[in-house]
């Protein structure tokens, strides 16, 4: 097996776990990071899979949790709002996605408007943290969510599906704007992160799996392990953050980073376009 292609595979698989959870798309750093390092896997498979991986560092860290919620299915009322939450939030972006998805990938899935969005982005979460100095939020925790609350996170998920947006930015942002506590709205998109990301790894599977090769399910595997490793540090160091201090220090990022490509870009320096 190729040792340089395993490197890359673990890099990559490091970089989903570190920002998966993240308000900074981790797509849009597989899709950079990806054309930097010419690592293109058969049919986007690989960054589904890795994906995986980081949902799974959710699962353990909050494994507890889960088993009461299993335990309870039914028969505890808190419970069966919670999953109820769940499928109301995860209906909107699935639904959307499933409708749009290859023409999705097909024109937006570049360097170029993963930057943009994550400019736009950065913007936005400063004028969503800017709003929030002195407001009292309506829901201070995950079991305090209605099924309204819920689809408001469910509907702003949506935007996730452009690439560069993020996926937790999304749902963090709009369940802030809607009144949502910033340590509730963070807890509930990583939850909302188990659905969404086991859907799409079967969906990805299925749809692609005459594709895959013995290369394949090694660089998986290495992607796999690494994107767990990763995600399971993101997930303690961001609930820890959160509880403390905002996410400004992210748009920021978001901003710096997103700039520099489009510069890069727009001066000629990088042909993004042709990576």
């Amino acid at each position: 097996m190729d040792i340089l292609q395993l490197g890359k595979a673990l890099i990559l698989g490091i970089i989903e776990g570190l920002t998966e959870f993240l308000p900074i798309s981790s797509t849009g750093h597989l899709i950079v990071f990806g054309d930097l390092l010419n690592f293109h896997s058969n049919g986007k498979v690989f960054e589904i899979s890795i994906q995986l991986g980081a949902v799974l560092a959710v699962i353990f860290e909050y494994r507890q949790r889960f088993a009461r919620v299993v335990g309870g299915i039914g028969r505890d009322k808190n419970v069966n709002r919670f999953v109820f939450n769940l499928m109301i939030a995860f209906i909107p972006a699935a639904a959307i996605g499933f409708l749009f998805n290859d023409p999705i990938k097909a024109y937006l899935f570049n360097p170029v408007t993963v930057a943009a969005m994550l400019v736009l982005g950065g913007f936005f979460i400063l004028w969503v943290e800017k709003r929030q100095n002195g407001r009292e939020p309506k829901v201070k925790t995950v079991d305090d969510m209605r099924p309204r609350d819920a689809l408001v996170v469910g509907i702003a998920q949506i935007f996730a599906l452009v690439p560069g947006t993020s996926r937790s930015g999304s749902t963090i942002m709009g369940g802030m704007l809607w009144g949502l506590e910033r340590k509730v709205a963070t807890e509930f998109s990583f939850f909302l992160a188990v659905p969404v990301m086991i859907a799409a790894t079967f969906y990805s599977i299925l749809k692609y799996y005459k594709l895959f090769s013995a290369q394949d399910i090694g660089l998986i595997a290495v992607g796999f392990v690494s994107a767990f490793a990763a995600g399971l540090l993101a997930v303690k160091a961001l609930l820890k953050f959160v509880s403390s201090k905002n996410y400004v220090p992210f748009a920021y990022y978001r901003i710096i980073f997103g700039g520099i490509i489009l510069l890069t870009w727009l001066m000629g320096w990088v042909d993004w376009t042709s990576l």
